[in-house]
């Protein structure tokens, strides 16, 4: 369970040449704007060959916001930013400006003096895969192309269900994904099932990080308290009303004693971007801060100074095809986690060990888990952390390279018989760092 299944023989194998070249497709805040750029650099690293190149092209978001002038990089990253067009003519224009993309991808490679038929591997994610990426990708290059897909949305998470446009796409482009696509790079086993049951070469790729990034912890003395933090767009897949909940149910001596801090939102639109409402932090005002949006360096030293982060999903279809980036970050920068078990977070989060495991998702199992946090004195939490920074190697991208970047070109093929090939599982990197 939760091992890459190959079905398929469809592509040959990696063109040999001097300096493999494999294009990621993005449409983001690239490179540390939100999750979906962290899991996008990650990816591409861990997707390119030893010695080869990652060619990020970036359609940068229409929202007036403009791309830094020259992001730092690692090495072996090469970003190309398309140049900025005006969108206009309403729902039509953006249509065109979507359907488009992929011509105007391969007209920056060609300018760049990259041939597209030379490419080792291609991969996107499911947000920009449609018929028409898929037939211009087909017909300009010669190598796999795949679909990394992170998520597939519930009608009951709209209002409007199948009404809302944006549900809509994901639906289609997550039924084209399940037959067109050369390959599929799933976030979760429950992704997994899916994709290999229509076929699909699919390997399992939780979130990952660069352990390098991350300093040593420093939080206050817990006889000071119990410092939590939230990073992130909450919507209100995060329940974080129901966390507002678990902390109002404690004891009045241990409730003084937590403080909650909000990164990724403000006070003013809460309301707007979460499950809370206007009012309910008023009663909670010195012990909820809420820092808006802040820039990726804020938030990793947030997580310097938390004693644990905290995330509490439903047990819903959603909450498990998905994998919560917000853990591996937080293990990396060795701040525990409180939440409960969805997704595969069962395979990497011991009770104790790692975090404190919830047993639900409603306020009283927060509050009991709080409860057992305030118990713990610092070297029990200095243990914790520990735990939590070892297990974080299972997310590092060096630990995937050789996986993510022979299944992404190709170099791993299925034998002639369609029996399942496996180069390597979530569960098998998790076992070399002792999980």
């Amino acid at each position: 369970m939760g091992e890459p299944t190959t079905t398929t023989d469809l592509i040959p194998a990696l063109r040999s040449t001097a300096t493999p070249q494999v294009l990621a497709m993005a449409a983001y805040r690239f490179p540390h704007g939100d999750a979906m750029s962290n899991r996008l650099l990650q990816l591409a690293r861990s997707a390119t060959p030893p010695g080869g190149t990652a060619l990020v092209v970036n359609d940068w978001p229409q929202d007036g916001s403009r791309p830094p002038d020259n992001p730092e990089l690692p090495p072996g990253v090469r970003l190309i930013t398309l140049p900025p067009q005006r969108v206009s003519g309403g729902i039509a224009g953006r249509w065109l400006h979507r359907y488009t993309r992929p011509l105007r991808v391969l007209a920056a490679l060609r300018r760049a003096g990259v041939r597209p038929g030379a490419l080792a591997g291609v991969h996107l994610p499911l947000s920009l895969w449609n018929f028409t990426t898929w037939a211009v990708l087909r017909t300009a290059v010669r190598c796999p192309v795949t679909v990394d897909v992170l998520e597939r949305h519930d009608r009951a998470q709209f209002p409007r269900g199948w009404l809302t446009p944006y549900f809509v796409r994901h639906r289609w482009a997550f039924f084209l994904a399940g037959r067109l696509a050369d390959r599929v790079v799933a976030i979760s086993e429950t992704l997994e099932r899916y994709f290999v049951g229509r076929g699909r070469p699919t390997l399992v790729v939780p979130p990952q990080v660069d352990c390098a990034d991350y300093a040593d912890p420093a939080p206050p003395s817990l006889t000071d308290g119990l410092r939590l933090l939230y990073a992130g767009s909450a919507g209100a897949k995060d329940q974080l009303a129901v966390v507002l909940d678990g902390i109002r149910r404690l004891a009045p001596e241990d409730r003084s004693r937590v403080r909650l801090v909000i990164a990724g939102i403000s006070r003013e639109h809460a309301d707007t971007l979460s499950d809370l409402d206007a009012t309910s932090p008023e009663d909670l005002y010195d012990q909820v801060i809420f820092l808006g949006r802040v820039p990726r360096d804020r938030v990793l030293a947030e997580l310097g100074r938390a004693h644990f982060s905290v995330l509490v999903r439903p047990p819903v279809g959603y909450a498990q095809a998905g994998f919560p980036s917000k853990v591996p970050e937080s293990l990396a920068a060795g701040c525990p986690v409180l939440l409960n078990h969805t997704s595969d977070l069962r395979r990497y989060i011991v009770d104790g060990r790692e975090g404190i495991v919830l047993d639900g998702a409603g306020p009283d199992d927060i509050r009991r888990g709080l409860e057992r946090a305030l118990l713990l004195d610092d070297p029990e939490w200095r243990s914790m952390s520990r735990a939590a920074r070892e297990r974080a190697h299972c997310f590092d991208y060096r630990a995937w390279t050789a996986a993510v970047s022979d299944f992404v070109t190709g170099a791993v093929r299925a034998p002639g018989d369609g029996s399942s090939a496996r180069p390597a599982s979530s569960a098998e990197v998790s076992r070399r760092w002792g999980g």
